[in-house]
Order: C-alpha cells, then sequence, then structure tokens
C-alpha cells in the first residue's frame, strides 16, 4: 500500500514563506513524477509544479519565480518552496506520485490527504 504524507502547511502574511514536504511509502518500484497541485474554495484542481526524476521542472505560471520544488529520489521526497506569497494562494495542497508499483506495470497517480495553506492579507 503507497501512502503520501504531507506537512508544512499554515497560516502566513503575504510576503511570507513556507516550505511543503512530502514523502511517499509503500512498496515502490519507481516514481516517474512527483509534484503539487492546488484547489482554493469554489475552483477546480491545478497543477502548482511537477518535477520528473530526471530533475527536469515544470511549473504554474502564477507561480514562477516564487515557488520552488526539490526532490530526493532516494527517500521518495518531494518539497515545494514557496517564497513572496500572495492570499491568491491560499488552498490546500495536495502532493502527488506517478509511479510504479512493480516493473512494467502502468504507471498510476497517487495523492496525499492535501495540507492547507493560507496568506493573510
Amino acid at each position: 500500500q503507497v501512502q503520501l504524507v504531507e506537512s508544512g502547511g499554515g497560516l502566513v502574511q503575504a510576503g511570507g514563506s513556507l516550505r511543503l514536504s512530502c514523502a511517499a511509502s509503500g512498496s515502490i518500484f519507481s516514481i516517474n513524477a512527483m509534484g503539487w497541485y492546488r484547489q482554493a474554495p469554489g475552483k477546480q484542481r491545478e497543477l502548482v509544479a511537477t518535477i520528473i526524476s530526471d530533475g527536469s521542472r515544470k511549473y504554474a505560471d502564477s507561480v514562477k519565480g516564487r515557488f520552488t520544488i526539490s526532490r530526493d529520489n532516494a527517500k521518495n521526497t518531494v518539497d515545494l518552496q514557496m517564497t513572496s506569497l500572495k492570499p491568491e494562494d491560499t488552498a490546500v495542497y495536495y502532493c502527488y506520485a506517478d509511479l510504479q508499483l512493480v516493473r512494467g506495470l502502468v504507471p498510476l497517480d497517487y495523492w496525499g490527504q492535501g495540507t492547507q495553506v493560507t496568506v493573510s492579507s
């Protein structure tokens, strides 16, 4: 059974910083991509940042230059360093991992339970 456990959310003032962490555990053969989505009240879930196993990264335009995603392949962890936070960054942030349980199987997406980030103005 695979679990993704997030930590690091909270309340911060505009302009402040937070760091989110996510650890994947269980019987995992390989992880292709890890990253973060977020969902604000009344809005669809949107991609924030993703990092592939080769280190390539992709960011939403709204967070470029402010957020940095990093990954430790040996530990199956992914972090999101968020700086210059804005009230519009307020959302529940979900960690995901696109992974294979067994060599040769189609990769599947697994999700964390979500962590709240609230940015006050």
